[in-house]
């Protein structure tokens, strides 16, 4: 099992990414620099702070959470656990429209309203608890889109042209299957951060991995972010709208 890290040497790397000096970053998330501080002598993050900190490293808030290892805030989880599973071919149809159709398809998924939460935040099974690890990090943050092991792969594949079994991902979380260079670009385009970040985060040195990796389709890895807000009903909704418009027109 790997050592793990505290999370004040994770938000130290995070701010070097940044070229930030921990004093600005104290102000930019207007916090004392005490806090920080006391994060780099080991202390843990109080989700007060981690909320704070978020914006000012430019991360979306909950991915903040997965990093620092504390529990996704009921508000900021997933809206529906059941919806992962229609992502995968949302993200294929989107694949196939032109720019301007994914972008109204986009448009549309954001234009949806928060629905009040109807089921509980799951408690992970037993064989998601993640040693602690890089391949921990990765497969939560993975998660954190409403993505299960069968859904990771479908939509990684969708995304990246790569197709690695949904065995092969549990294994990267549970630390038994490397993280290559490949699976660390793959990750970066799917998750829309950059190479940089989630080497900082995880330890991980490749210096092969693209410094920015993107999908192939631009606009994929945002739409998944928006859609882990959105519930099952709502998800048909955009399917059927991807659907729609591949289409030919009549003539």
């Amino acid at each position: 099992m790997a050592e793990r890290e505290g999370f004040g040497v994770l938000l130290e790397r995070l701010a070097e990414c940044r070229q930030l000096e921990l004093g600005a970053l104290a102000r930019s998330a207007d916090v004392g620099e005490s806090e920080l501080n006391s994060l780099l002598r080991g202390g843990g993050p109080s989700p007060a702070l981690l909320r704070q900190l978020a914006p000012a490293l430019g991360l979306h808030t909950s991915d903040l959470f997965v990093i620092a290892d504390v529990d996704v805030p009921v508000d900021l989880a997933p809206a529906d656990p059941t919806a992962g599973s229609l992502v995968p071919q949302l993200v294929r149809n989107a694949v196939a429209l032109s720019p301007q159709q994914r972008k109204v398809l986009g448009e549309f998924v954001t234009s949806l309203p928060q629905e009040a939460r109807e089921l509980p935040v799951p408690t992970p099974p037993a064989f998601k608890h993640y040693p602690h690890g890089p391949g921990s990090v990765l497969m939560r943050l993975a998660h954190n889109r409403n993505l299960r092991w069968t859904a990771i792969a479908k939509t990684f594949l969708a995304a990246t042209g790569r197709y690695w079994a949904a065995a092969t991902y549990g294994g990267v979380g549970r630390g038994t299957t490397p993280v290559t260079a490949e699976l660390l670009a793959d990750f970066c385009a799917v998750l829309d951060v950059p190479s940089e970040d989630l080497e900082a985060v995880t330890g991980l040195a490749l210096p092969e991995a693209p410094s920015h990796a993107k999908p192939t389709v631009a606009g994929v890895a945002e739409l998944i972010w928006d859609m882990r807000r959105l519930t099952y009903s709502q998800l048909q909704e955009a399917r059927n709208l991807s659907v729609s418009m591949q289409r030919p027109c009549a003539t």
